[in-house]
């Protein structure tokens, strides 16, 4: 994201690409819609139709905003299944991203104002893919207790950003622990997905979109089959400085420990 003020043309390019965007949006959630409704009583079908969604609608997206994307192991994905997709959380783009690559059985999981989102989050409602209410912290513990149960019954993946929220400056956040549960719920692995300078072609909390490349590493995966609550804090920090070793230095928490 570069430091001097926007220029007009940016900010006119930037409204037409998410004008195209949305529209994009509009016109492919209204037929899926229709199809999910038919398939309400099967769950499992329709998560793997949000797949399907997301294989189209992600990289179509992804292509608009001007970001040119180049996945690093992209067979790791699939080999590495069932598992738990975990990636940084910095950039608009991020969602596109996540249902580009999220591999075929795997399950989304977002706070539940998304499914409040005109026709993005009305599909993604309807996928079947996993929203948690995270007002307070009872009702976020019984959330991730149903996905867990959901994961296990419906042998599904998960995708999901550990920091909860995106990185004003693309600077990695603290993780919640929520992921951490998971995989001791369910014995999945975890994957790493490193995303680099995402937050430089589309930043948080903008309409501002600058094209460029966009790199992102898949990385081995990180056996989970030892880990127990009582040491859930050093399983989250073995996993967090993945992420950092793994980032560049722009993206590095300045203070490691927080």
């Amino acid at each position: 994201m570069p430091d001097s003020a926007p220029s007009p043309l940016l900010r006119l390019t930037s409204i037409l690409r998410f004008s195209i965007g949305f529209g994009f949006v509009v016109l492919f959630s209204v037929p899926y819609m229709l199809v999910m409704l038919l398939l309400l009583p099967w769950r499992r079908l329709r998560i793997r139709g949000g797949n399907i969604y997301g294989k189209i609608v992600g990289p179509a997206l992804a292509w608009v905003t001007g970001a040119r994307v180049k996945i690093n192991n992209k067979a790791d994905l699939e080999g590495q299944k069932p598992a738990i997709y975990i990636t940084n959380h910095s950039s608009e783009l991020d969602p596109m991203i996540g249902m580009w690559l999220c591999p075929m059985g795997g399950c989304g999981i977002a706070k539940k104002a998304v499914g409040q989102v005109p026709f993005f989050g009305w599909a993604y409602r309807l996928s079947g893919h996993l929203l948690i209410d995270r007002s307070n912290r009872e009702k976020a513990i019984a959330s991730m207790s149903e996905a867990a149960e959901i994961i296990r019954k419906n042998d599904l993946s998960l995708w999901i950003w550990p920091e909860g929220t995106r990185s004003p400056d693309g600077r990695l956040l603290p993780f919640k622990k929520g992921f951490a549960h998971l995989a001791i719920a369910t014995g999945l692995p975890i994957v790493p997905i490193v995303a680099h300078h995402a937050h430089h072609r589309w930043p948080a909390r903008t309409m501002l979109m600058y094209p460029g490349k966009l790199d992102i590493d898949v990385l081995p995966a990180v056996d989970t089959s030892h880990w127990r609550t009582e040491t859930i804090e050093e399983h989250i920090s073995q996993v967090r400085q993945v992420f950092i070793d793994a980032l560049n230095p722009d993206q590095r928490p300045l203070n490691r420990s927080a």
